[in-house]
């Protein structure tokens, strides 16, 4: 590329603050993503001089480029994944970078995930950490060789640290820099063992992050930072109820706003709108103002939220399909001495990430490329790839930073992506499009976690102990109709958390309703468990008050004994949190435990009476996720978890009327403040087992931990969220 036209893309393409990072090649991260049509500029400041596999580049500048398959959205998954990799290479850890993959299944499928590219489960570090020991081993043992193969020397005599290749004997050394060419004329070998555990340097310690210098400084690229030349903005308009479509509408006065350049009505899989296009996001929501839309809203969803409630309470005390039976829950509730009973109820929940979903699309011939907090590789490069009558190859996807996602950026449907490219289709362009929804498009557009019913029935002997557990879930399917349906009448991700108790209840049973309306679904952070642990956790303390038993006592009583994990989860945060001291007078602690995604955490909320009520003070948290690969982002993500569940359980609740969404920006639905955030120590639990998940299962035992705290303070239990429905707000 020439220097004149190195400049007038510097000019065109990017914010002041990312330019010269780009041109200089000092973010690596970012070099693949912000030239039009694929082009990047030679690969940075450096040759790729040595690329072993799919998942490591090493410069002759001696950078050690890893190729994330995952999504970075604030989770910490570059870091923890370069952690891997520079472990295994004994890299320098200040001259690792990471990129974004591009969309490529065979090469970079999520391995828990099946034949599927993307980020979700919580499974980044967990089905990477071989697959990347590996990759990083081989790529170590690749320059091994070459500096031996230089210096005739043994391999066995050669180290590694710090990037730098030693033989000690003859006091001569290279970097990966003076290697790399050499090590790239090897034949990759199929047998690089990794590193003995015991010798890890970076793995189980605390890192920077790779991504909090461009995050601070402004240069870290999401796709609402995205310029290209000739771009336009499109603004969107939605149907106000689920279902409905365009009829008609009228444009002319938003056609006369200067900078506007069309204005078309677009159709997809899931939705219709009405767009305006044009030279900046500010004209194109003016004029989007401007446009009447008559919408046809013949097979419009017209329900509300509370004809569903009354609908799935009368479903929750009827049978429902099975998805869990141990023993004979009949029998034995029949000859309990006393019996149990509790309701709860949960609302549809908004992802409310704090980039509002956008996605910038150009349209060629016979081919597509695409730039997005792109979380769900595969889904959007088929689903557009079909839109268009192209093959998926020929869909190209650019994976920027995401301003968080909860889930949502990883659409079964990939709504949100196809509707931008349906507006770039309909406008008939071939410049890129970046279209931008706002929060209120990002709150209404549908895509909720589900609203669900629980009921719960326990049945007691005599001296007090627990014997028959039934538990019966109303709610819609997340998994219906998408890659991840299972054969049968049961969504597994509707009774997870629920059907895999960890306690020891001879007579168990979990059923499930179903149920289907024209409200859009999808999974919310911690999925299932965002409701299950809730009603099983409060449950349990329900029992633990009648019976007159510390809540710590039944659970541990309760634990089977191969449950070794809960075990050790719950007496960590018991002996944190001195849950066996005497408390003051004005604290009440309340105590849940939880799995998910493989994890284990339990939480205490201790909550403090002040002149202004009840104060979150703080919270403690144990976690088992297996071995640490960075142990203060597990803490971040735990601390995060924390603070998402909270938002949800005090006021987080999306509810309709007559179909229509009530609630649009943060004025009413609001979020987590920086006062409402309360003191949180994490824990974690020792181990030498692989990783397990962090990005989701500190999210699941927050409710139930406060709950069970106010219940205790109020005596009266918490039978439904959120909080603020009953007029319940802390200090």
């Amino acid at each position: 590329m020439s220097t004149p036209e190195k400049k007038a893309l510097e000019k065109e393409t990017l914010p002041r603050a990312s330019r010269r990072d780009v041109l200089k090649g000092s973010a690596a991260l970012t070099i693949a993503f912000w030239l039009p049509h694929g082009k990047a500029l030679a690969n940075g400041p450096a040759r790729a001089a040595f690329a072993p596999n799919a998942f490591i580049r090493i410069g002759t500048d001696g950078i050690v480029t890893v190729i994330s398959k995952h999504i970075e959205m604030g989770q910490g998954a570059y870091t923890g994944l370069a952690t891997i990799v520079a472990e295994e290479l004994d890299a320098d850890w200040s001259k690792v970078r990471v990129e974004g993959a591009p969309a490529d299944t065979k090469t970079y499928a999520n391995l828990r995930l099946g034949s599927v590219m993307g980020t979700g489960g919580s499974s980044s570090i967990a089905n990477s950490f071989d697959q990347l020991r590996t990759a990083g081993a081989t790529a170590r043992a690749m320059l091994v060789s070459a500096a031996a193969g230089n210096w005739k020397v043994p391999v066995g005599e050669v180290t590694v640290s710090q990037g730098i290749v030693t033989h000690a004997a003859s006091k001569r050394s290279l970097t990966f820099a003076e290697l790399a060419a050499d090590a790239a004329k090897l034949p990759v070998p199929g047998d690089a063992k990794p590193k003995d555990p015991a010798t890890y340097k970076l793995i189980g310690k605390s890192a920077a992050r790779v991504d909090s210098r461009e995050k601070s400084t402004g240069t870290a690229m999401f796709t609402q930072d995205m310029r290209l030349p000739g771009m336009l903005t499109a603004a969107v308009v939605h149907p106000p109820r689920f279902g409905a479509k365009v009829k008609s509408f009228d444009a002319s006065q938003a056609k006369a706003i200067k900078g506007v350049k069309s204005v078309v009505a677009f159709e997809t899989n899931v939705r219709s709108g009405v767009a305006v296009l044009a030279t900046g996001f500010w004209t194109a929501r003016k004029a989007l103002d401007l446009v009447t839309v008559e919408w046809d809203e013949s097979a419009a969803y017209r329900g509300s939220t509370t004809e569903l409630y009354k609908e799935y309470r009368t479903l929750a005390q009827q049978p429902g399909a099975s998805a869990k039976q141990v023993g004979d829950v009949a029998t034995a509730m029949n000859s309990a001495a006393d019996v149990l009973e509790a309701t709860y109820e949960f609302p549809y929940l908004a992802h409310a990430s704090m980039e509002p979903l956008n996605c910038v699309v150009r349209i060629g011939d016979q081919e597509c490329e695409i730039w997005n907090g792109e979380q769900f590789q595969s889904i959007d490069q088929t689903v557009v790839a079909k839109m268009l009558n192209i093959p998926p190859s020929s869909v190209t996807l650019h994976m920027l930073y995401a301003g968080g996602s909860f889930g949502r950026r990883a659409n079964p449907q990939a709504d949100y992506v196809v509707e931008a490219v349906a507006i770039a289709k309909a406008a008939n362009v071939t410049v890129p499009v970046k279209m931008v929804w706002t929060r209120e498009n990002d709150t209404r557009a549908g895509y909720y976690r589900p609203l669900y019913v629980h009921a719960l029935k326990a049945g007691l002997d005599k001296s007090g102990k627990l014997i028959a557990w039934q538990h019966r879930i109303v709610g819609q399917s997340i998994m219906a109709g998408t890659f991840f349906a299972g054969p049968g009448p049961i969504d597994s991700s509707s009774v997870e958390g629920a059907t895999n108790l960890p306690y020891g209840i001879p007579n168990f049973s979990v059923e499930l309703h179903t149920t289907k309306n024209g409200v859009p679904v999808q999974w919310w952070r911690s999925v299932g468990s965002t409701h299950t642990a809730f009603s099983t956790e409060c449950f349990l303390d329900d029992i633990a008050r009648h019976t007159r038993q510390d809540a710590y006592a039944l659970r541990k009583d309760l634990l089977s004994a191969e449950h070794k994990r809960h075990h050790a989860a719950l007496d960590l945060v018991a002996e944190k949190s001195g849950w066996k001291n005497v408390r003051a007078k004005d604290e009440v602690w309340g105590l849940a435990l939880h799995e998910s995604f493989n994890s284990v955490v339990a939480q205490v909320a201790q909550l403090k009476r002040t002149a202004n009520g009840l104060k979150l003070a703080k919270v403690v948290c144990a976690v088992d996720c297996g071995l640490a690969v960075n142990p203060n982002i597990v803490a971040m993500q735990m601390e995060s978890g924390i603070g998402y569940g909270l938002a949800a359980a005090l006021s987080g609740a999306v509810t309709l009327k007559d179909g229509i969404v009530e609630q649009g920006n943060f004025d009413d639905y609001p979020v987590l403040r920086m006062n409402q955030m309360p003191a949180i120590d994490v824990h974690i639990v020792p181990s030498t087992a692989k990783p397990t998940g962090v990005g989701e299962p500190g999210t699941p035992p927050i409710a139930p931990a406060l709950a069970n705290a106010l219940a205790l303070a109020n005596g009266k239990p918490v039978r439904s969220l959120p909080l603020s429905a009953h007029g319940i707000t802390l200090a």
